[in-house]
């Protein structure tokens, strides 16, 4: 199922042309704080709309041994390929896949850019695929945007829309306003970690 407008082809186009604002072009401040306090190096992670995975290449280089990436671009992906070769194997897969359309179980799923990048009418579905792709116990944490924006993507959102969009299906320990995130975001993004609930 590709999404309307904001399919495979949109996104393929978007690093065509190399319009990417959203990439800082490093790991993410608060997710770097976040990767930081992880002890057990070995969970399956997944990152999915991955981009050009700063946040993998910090995982990696830090010791992780299980990380999946998901990107409907073609383009990105056979990037991602080339740049993370030394990873390839056990540590590391990397997926051209449309996200809702992927299986798999994971232990922790990291939110960087993604959320606010697909139509906001799949945003519970994106909710209970989380639920779906994530084993019992497992977390899916990261940066939400907590602000509005014209057009989109990106498309944000604030703190009461998403409790309303995730409470039915995860068990939220924290949404608190980031306080380490880069100056060009100080101020409108939220950081999360939310438990699956058992159902």
């Amino acid at each position: 199922m590709e999404q309307s407008n904001l399919g495979r082809d949109f996104w393929n186009q978007r690093y065509i042309s190399d319009d990417t604002g959203w990439d800082i072009g490093y790991v993410s401040t608060p997710l770097k704080a976040y990767f930081d306090q992880l002890t057990n190096k070995d969970i399956s992670i997944l990152l999915p709309g991955c981009g050009n995975a700063h946040e993998a290449a910090y995982l990696l280089q830090n010791g992780f041994t299980n990380l999946t990436l998901v990107d409907i671009s073609p383009l990105l992906v056979q990037n991602l390929r080339e740049n993370l070769a030394p990873y390839a194997g056990d540590h590391l897969k990397i997926i051209c896949a449309d996200f809702f359309e992927i299986s798999g179980s994971y232990d922790l799923i990291i939110e960087q850019t993604f959320f606010c990048a697909i139509d906001p009418a799949l945003r519970a579905k994106y909710a209970v695929r989380m639920h779906a792709l994530l084993k019992p116990g497992g977390k899916l944490a990261g940066v939400f945007f907590n602000r509005s924006f014209e057009g989109g993507p990106p498309f944000g959102g604030n703190m009461a829309e998403y409790e309303e969009i995730f409470s039915g299906k995860f068990d939220i320990q924290t949404m608190q306003p980031c306080y380490n995130s880069i100056s060009a975001r100080a101020g409108t993004e939220l950081f999360v970690i939310m438990f699956r609930k058992k159902h």
